[in-house]
């Protein structure tokens, strides 16, 4: 699958977005719900979502194919996002990562099959660990390169089986407009990662010898890019990474750390133990990104008219300015004791019995209905 600077704008009215629970499907439909032209947005889970959704209509469903098909054709979804794919091996159990990242592709695409399936669009969240981190990789990776070297984690193959199948659907199904995105190593204040967790750290481990050329892109940037193929005609295969790449060491200055060189060059098994006294645990597929690092030309999608908000430098500085200011932050919430209550909020918001008072100079005021 190949990417293409066409861009042409197509109809999206009826969204179906998987992985509602997740962070970027929730991310994803708040920002699909600023779209008017967007007549309707189904998410689908099996676990409630966590952030606060205002016109997004949540079916809590597994991912069997045939249950996702029955939702696709009664609700006569045009565009599918999938953005449920697991990148961190810590995120879930190894069983459930695979049966989530690969079955669960080969469920959704299933579910958009059929010669009467109303879907024309379908964008699907990768990841850049389908190139891996070697030694001798390219200094940067074009989307029409294939990997030199075999799937040297489990997240690298699931990453690798779940595009193949994308890539066989959009063979067999030229009609649809398929998008796949090739996001590289997120920041941001809220999105939880590897480099993330381990940039909070007060001394950053590095890897003795060895400095990486690392490239980043912001959390927005990555909502944005989902959007943006939502909302355009955009078929191929695009990476997502901001421009500009940093060595690790200038990453772990600009958000105020200092580097603590005390793993090992070789065996990426052996990161794990120093790393494991310090509180934190490195995902097997950040091994090698922590001694070669990777880089991705991001020529492709930028042809199709998206804009980044952030280059990589960027987005380490504004991390850096969270996490200075985080601590201020929660102290200020603490001192107000304000507690947030999803169904207290929902009260406020819909119940016809809640009224407030008017300012008034008297009581027997009268009263009229709240607005929220």
């Amino acid at each position: 699958m190949s990417g293409t600077e066409i861009v042409e704008t197509t109809p999206t009215r009826r969204v179906l977005v998987t992985g509602l629970a997740t962070y970027w499907g929730g991310r994803l439909a708040q920002a699909l719900e600023g779209f008017e032209q967007i007549e309707a947005i189904i998410g689908v889970d099996s676990r409630d979502p966590t952030l606060e959704l205002e016109r997004t209509e949540f079916v809590k469903v597994s991912n069997h194919h045939s249950l996702l098909q029955r939702i696709v054709r009664a609700a006569e979804i045009d565009t599918v996002i999938d953005a449920r794919m697991i990148v961190n091996s810590l995120g879930a159990p190894v069983r459930a990562t695979h049966e989530n990242n690969v079955i669960g592709t080969m469920n959704i695409l299933a579910a958009c099959s059929g010669p009467d399936s109303p879907v024309r669009k379908f964008v699907f969240k990768s990841s850049t660990h389908y190139y891996g981190s070697e030694q001798d990789d390219p200094a940067f990776f074009t989307e029409a390169m294939r990997r030199p070297h075999a799937p040297a984690t489990r997240i690298e193959r699931d990453v690798i089986e779940a595009e193949q199948a994308v890539a066989e659907f959009a063979a067999r199904r030229p009609e649809v407009t398929v998008t796949l995105l090739r996001c590289a190593n997120v920041l941001g204040p809220d999105v939880d990662t590897g480099f993330t967790r381990m940039l909070a750290l007060p001394m950053v481990p590095v890897v003795l010898g060895f400095d990486p050329r690392l490239q980043f892109v912001h959390e927005d940037d990555v909502v944005h890019a989902l959007e943006h193929a939502a909302i355009n005609r955009v078929p191929g295969t695009y990476n997502v990474a901001a421009d500009g790449v940093l060595a690790l060491s200038e990453a772990i200055s600009l958000v105020g750390r200092r580097p603590l060189p005390l793993l090992p060059p070789i065996g990426a098994g052996l990161l794990a133990a120093p790393l494991r006294r310090l509180g934190f645990r490195t995902p097997d597929e950040m091994a090698n990104l922590l001694r070669f690092g990777r880089g991705v030309d991001n020529r492709l999608y930028k042809a199709t008219g998206f804009v980044y908000g952030f280059t990589s430098r960027e987005a380490v500085i504004r991390l850096g300015e969270h996490m200075r200011l985080e601590p201020i932050l929660r102290g200020r919430a603490r001192e107000e004791g304000y507690v947030y209550e999803r169904e207290v909020e929902e009260f406020l918001r819909w119940s016809p019995h809640v009224r407030r008072e008017r300012p008034s100079e008297g009581a027997g005021a009268d009263r009229e209905p709240l607005g929220i």
